[in-house]
């Protein structure tokens, strides 16, 4: 589920890994990310970074995991400047 407030989008999304290739495809208000690294170590939430930066096109650095470090459920902040 996508949330904008102002210039910046609040992303909740529902973790799911070990696919075997990495992907990004939204549909409508629906984001959905693939990823094949394992949630070990923070691997995972790195990943899910870099591939919501690069989708969208902007640096890594306007991309933040607000909460849910350790859970499935995320929370994610995409800035756009």
């Amino acid at each position: 589920m996508l949330l904008f407030r102002g210039l910046t989008a609040l992303v909740k999304y529902r973790v799911s890994v070990t696919f075997h290739k990495d992907f990004v495809k939204v549909e409508g208000t629906h984001i959905y990310v693939g990823l094949k690294s394992k949630p070990k170590k923070g691997k995972a939430n790195a990943d899910l970074v870099k591939k919501l930066a690069k989708y969208f096109g902007i640096p890594s650095s306007r991309v933040k995991i607000i909460s849910g470090f350790k859970s499935r459920e995320k929370v994610i902040e995409i800035r756009e400047s």
